[in-house]
């Protein structure tokens, strides 16, 4: 069978999130990868604290998975920020492991704190017509250098191969805020296939973005295990996020 898979963080929950409505209306993918969701519940809430409510109104998918990963304090009010899994398959199982801090408050507005903002590892496991699909959405620990082997991103990297072992249909994806020459990355290449490899250029939007450093990086991937075969994969160049987004078409 053959599956699509879209990767994208969001920005702040959506802060363009009209085009990020029509974006992941016109792919139609069967599983979305989403991170910096919010999942605000108060209707007075602008949309993009809203993510989780927003997509599931407006995106046809009967199944979906929240991963908080921090409550944000916001001038409105406190919400709750992580990882999201939108299946247009059904959801069977699901966990979460943190890499570095636990569950915990933050100032979204701090930088200071960035270092130390709570990051996950969401793993959803989904019956796709009878096969099994193993599932992992993340943003990776921060750090300002995409290259920098701290050991944070050490640990980063040892819980993903040991999360991935030994499952079949493995699909890891996410904003790994490492670059893919990272040795923390480069080790996960060792036991999945990086599907964009090194032929991109960036993973950043640079309409949004006023540092020229980001034209040259790339920290959002999507990775496979050898039981799956990549049959094409695209990173469009649309206005929709700080990010952009990642589409791969998987045969499994």
């Amino acid at each position: 069978m053959e599956i699509k898979v879209v990767c994208l963080n969001l920005w702040e929950g959506g802060n363009l999130f009209k085009g990020i409505l029509q974006f992941l209306k016109e792919q139609d993918a069967d599983i979305l990868l989403l991170q910096e969701v919010y999942a605000g519940i108060d209707p007075s809430f602008p949309d993009n604290y809203r993510s989780m409510d927003v997509l599931q109104r407006e995106l046809n998918y009967p199944h979906s998975d929240f991963a908080a990963a921090m409550l944000d304090r916001m001038p409105e009010g406190k919400v709750e920020g992580g990882n999201a899994v939108l299946s247009k398959f059904p959801i069977l199982a699901r966990d979460v492991v943190f890499f570095n801090e636990p569950y915990g408050e933050r100032d979204p507005f701090d930088s200071a704190q960035f270092p130390t903002t709570p990051r996950n590892l969401q793993h959803v496991q989904i019956d796709a017509a009878g096969t099994e699909l193993n599932v992992y959405n993340t943003q990776g620990v921060w750090d300002l250098n995409g290259d920098n082997f701290s050991p944070q991103r050490k640990r980063m990297s040892e819980m993903m191969i040991q999360a991935v072992a030994g499952k079949p249909h493995v699909i890891l994806a996410g904003d790994t805020n490492a670059r893919p020459t990272n040795p923390a990355m480069v080790a996960v290449g060792e036991h999945l296939d990086n599907v964009f490899g090194h032929e991109l250029a960036t993973t950043f939007n640079m309409r949004r973005k006023s540092d020229p450093g980001y034209a040259s990086s790339v920290v959002d991937m999507i990775f496979v295990s050898h039981d799956i075969t990549v049959t094409s994969k695209s990173c469009p160049d649309v206005d929709i996020s700080d990010h952009l987004p990642l589409v791969a078409e998987l045969a499994i």
